[in-house]
């Protein structure tokens, strides 16, 4: 029976890990705090240790020390939250097996220990496992933590299977076309194609057939048969971003389409059947167009069958480090370097920072960054200037910055959170012991 060691200053989320991993035939033992593991470590010795990162004493990075000195093969696995995904990614460089993010679920952490245990008793040497968190180049969706991103991924679980329509809207930047990805790879159609069409950059005079093709002939200049994007998309999704851009005749055309499923290459006269999902984004109020008479009401109803919202990155400023460390993991393979993280500094510019580019915004500069870097670390000097000199008090920003406006981001926080303090303490970037103290010296009672 493997042992293992749960050190984490939660109690009752301790108390329910210790429970589950039982019910599943593990010896485990637990303690609250770093300097109440320390002696456990020396006197026993465990397979696997599940260590918070940060704890009210200690940080999971010694604790890491201690426990690699006792023992050489005991897998360590390292709990945290979206704040500390940098000290995670460090303690796998320094020893750990692999880290997980809160909040996960229990076949996650039981899929992990599992692994540590196989590689454990496999006697083969530790190996770096790239954090889960961090997804590969080719990685289509990064899932956030926060509760508008644990939304948005519930509304994409709940439409994607269906054959509904789609209208995702949001500021530019937000990442609306991977959430249409996204949608595409968890429907019946994700081993069709996935056209995307930027509306707004399709030329007025030839718009029609880059929608619906052309015949060779058919005008000047068309030397050639060629495909529309309907036709392309023929058994998959149709992704058509900034949809507002169209002119009025091609939403004639485009709402013919979707009705009977036909469409007509221009010169032709043979109608060509297709089957297609289209998922429509836009970072304008459509409703707004449709009374001020640009934008067709038909049209809109055809494709708001279900509408999705992107939150902007201000409105999830607890997935900023895991977009961050993801665009990170991409620039370093684009741009063939080797950056590791973020030092401290940045970290709390980046949670100053009011992103109005969005994801974008943060994919630029974060790739910028590594181009400029000569560090293994990402440093302030390399951050253009309006990022670097960032607002200590940003209005909508969470995060104490010993600033003067800290009891109005508790309040805040707290007022978002519900009253829930552990949420609360997670959307300021701050540990539960912090929270508390603050709310003791503002002299705040829930």
């Amino acid at each position: 029976m493997a042992k293992i060691l749960i050190v984490e200053d939660d109690v009752a989320f301790c108390t329910m890990l210790k429970t589950f991993l039982q019910k599943k035939e593990y010896e485990v033992v637990t303690a609250f705090s770093g300097n109440e593991a320390i002696p456990k470590i020396k006197q026993d010795i465990f397979d696997v240790v599940l260590a918070d990162v940060r704890l009210p004493d200690r940080d999971g990075i010694t604790l890491l020390d201690e426990i690699l000195k006792k023992n050489p093969t005991t897998q360590v696995i390292i709990m945290t939250g979206y704040a500390e995904i940098n000290m995670a990614v460090n303690a796998i460089k320094q020893g750990a097996f692999d880290y997980i993010s809160k909040p996960f679920n229990p076949d996650t952490i039981l899929q992990t220990i599992e692994k540590a245990l196989g590689t454990k008793n496999s006697n083969t040497k530790k190996v770096k496992v790239v954090p889960k968190i961090i997804k590969t180049v080719n990685a289509d969706f990064v899932r956030g933590v926060s509760d508008a991103s644990k939304k948005l991924n519930e509304y994409v679980a709940l439409v994607a299977p269906t054959r509904m329509s789609v209208l995702v809207v949001g500021d530019s930047g937000t990442g609306k076309e991977y959430v249409a990805s996204s949608i595409h790879k968890s429907s019946k159609r994700s081993d069709k194609p996935f056209v995307a069409v930027d509306c707004g950059a399709v030329p007025k005079e030839i718009a029609s057939s880059e929608f619906f093709g052309h015949i060779k002939g058919s005008f000047t200049g068309a030397v050639n048969d060629k495909v529309g994007h309907f036709e392309a998309a023929n058994g998959g999704t149709l992704f058509l971003d900034e949809i507002g851009n169209l002119s009025y005749e091609l939403q004639v055309q485009l709402l013919r389409a979707l009705q009977e499923r036909k469409i007509k290459p221009v010169g032709s006269n043979k109608e060509i059947e297709v089957d297609i999902r289209v998922i429509a984004a836009t970072n304008e109020d459509l409703s707004h167009a449709v009374k001020e008479g640009d934008f067709r009401e038909d049209l809109y109803h055809r494709l708001n069958e279900f509408t999705i919202k992107v939150p902007p990155l201000k409105d999830r400023i607890e997935d900023l480090m895991l977009f961050a460390n993801h665009f990170l993991e991409e620039s370093n393979v684009e741009l063939d370097k080797h950056v590791v993280g973020f030092a401290d500094e940045v970290l709390d510019v980046f949670k100053k920072y009011n992103w109005p580019g969005n994801l974008r915004e943060l994919k630029n500069i974060v790739k910028r960054s590594v181009l400029l870097s000569q560090k293994d670390m990402i440093m302030l000097d390399v951050l253009p200037k309006d990022i670097a000199n960032a607002s200590h008090s940003a209005k909508h920003t969470y995060g104490l910055f010993k600033n003067q406006n800290e009891q109005e981001l508790i309040l805040d926080a707290l007022e978002k959170a519900n009253g829930n303090k552990a949420k609360a303490a997670r959307m300021l970037a701050i540990d539960r012991k912090t929270l508390y103290n603050k709310l003791k010296q503002y002299d705040i009672s829930l």
